[in-house]
């Protein structure tokens, strides 16, 4: 059986899980869209034919079959367990407010039929829209973070995002992948309420991943943002400490705004000594700070992102700027996800192409920059082999997938990394 390992933002890159765009994007209107927490209204066959180029280099660095699609595993969980099955079809049903005679017809259908309509909400043989769509699916970083061998279950913010949720759970719980984790002790499901319940002042528990970052063995990382809260942080640190996964959880408070959902939209990291930043928040702590936690009971102060990594995660990290640290572009490149890449290895890392500025300020500091269609063919017939590529930035299509809110940090959830 492969591990579940996740110690660092940059080690070589082995599984990961994504999520195809799928057929319930192409059903959000506009007037819903904010409801759903879509910016915009996006052509799903370009979407879709973007994603596949992002994860043509995935698979061309990991193997196919370290590719995982969500669909994919979610029709494992249900092939592999009836009775988990009956549950989240219930929780779904009683979510939704379906009615009763829907139950029987979900748990008639064939396995990938039904996964397929859990995800997108539309029984295509019946042209019957059952539930809304999930069009943040997209962003499995949200949905569970590795952290060392255990797995988080997190627990989304936003209402929209509860059926993704109960998919999650679902596959962590029953996909023979994961299904040992459980019985292990290694999984952590923040949705449960016994270990995780509101605090006496109300004050809810809500963490989503890409507010999660694994800066080594010893630091984990945690947003404070519009998404995740003190609460959620404050109780996922105790139970950590209590298993002792980590020795430091590390607060990272940013303004509660949309432009800063996560951690990850003003930051990450994409070398052994480099972090990609939004200087702002990053570099000048502009309404933000950090507080460390550690395991022996005290905790460390720094006024601002900057400062907590070059004191205790790494003296020489070096910071590239988005839109090259210049107003306006930095605020324009940061929105469209300058700062959000996802490292395959140290200094080969993905990111959209729209963002000239943040490209510039990359081969200043001495990266290359790829498109991804060209290096993708090149991959494909052999010119070029994955292992002999370094101190790279491959640029991704993102006409539409940047609508969408959410770079390729965001559209990965890395289940192990040497």
């Amino acid at each position: 059986m492969s591990a579940i390992q996740v110690s660092s933002e940059i080690g070589p890159l082995r599984r990961v899980i994504v999520h195809r765009p799928d057929e319930g994007i192409a059903r959000v209107s506009p007037k819903r869209a904010n409801e759903l927490l879509f910016d915009d209204i996006v052509h799903l066959p370009q979407m879709q034919e973007e994603h596949d180029v992002f994860t043509g280099i995935l698979k061309a660095f990991l193997g196919a079959d370290n590719v995982l699609e969500t669909k994919d595993l979610l029709t494992g969980a249900i092939a592999a367990d009836a009775g988990t099955k009956e549950w989240v079809i219930n929780e779904i049903v009683d979510y939704e407010e379906l009615p009763k005679d829907c139950k029987k017809l979900l748990m008639d259908l064939p396995d990938e039929r039904l996964a397929d309509v859990l995800i997108t909400g539309f029984l295509a043989e019946e042209d019957y829209i059952m539930f809304d769509p999930i069009p943040n699916f997209i962003f499995t970083r949200d949905i569970a973070v590795t952290v060392n061998d255990h797995v988080i279950i997190t627990k989304p913010g936003k209402e929209a995002r509860f059926r993704e949720n109960y998919l999650s759970r679902f596959i962590f719980w029953s996909n023979p992948i994961f299904s040992h984790l459980k019985s292990e002790g290694r999984l952590i499901n923040m949705n449960h309420y016994e270990d995780f319940p509101p605090s006496r002042r109300g004050e809810v528990v809500s963490l989503e991943g890409g507010d999660m970052m694994v800066m080594n063995k010893d630091y984990l990382l945690i947003g404070c943002s519009e998404r995740t809260s003190a609460y959620a942080i404050h109780t996922l640190r105790n139970k950590l400490f209590e298993r002792k996964v980590v020795k430091n959880v590390v607060q990272i408070n940013i303004p509660h705004d949309r432009s800063y959902m996560h951690i990850d939209t003003v930051f990450t990291q994409v070398d052994n000594n480099v972090i990609v930043a939004f200087k702002p928040i990053v570099l000048d702590g502009l309404g933000s700070n950090v507080e460390v936690h550690k395991s022996n009971g005290t905790s460390v102060f720094y006024n601002s992102i900057r400062d907590f990594m070059v004191n205790e995660i790494n003296p020489n990290m070096q910071f590239i700027l988005a839109g090259n640290g210049q107003t306006p572009y930095q605020e324009r490149e940061q929105w469209t996800d300058g700062c959000n890449l996802v490292a395959l290895k140290p200094g080969v890392a993905l990111t959209y192409d729209r963002n000239p500025e943040t490209e510039k300020a990359f081969k200043k500091a001495g990266y290359k920059t790829v498109h991804a269609r060209k290096l993708l063919k090149d991959l494909q017939s052999g010119k070029v082999k994955p292992e002999n590529i370094e101190k790279t930035i491959i640029n991704l299509p993102s006409n539409e997938l940047s609508r969408a809110r959410g770079g390729s940090h965001c559209m990965t959830c890395p289940i192990e990394r040497d």
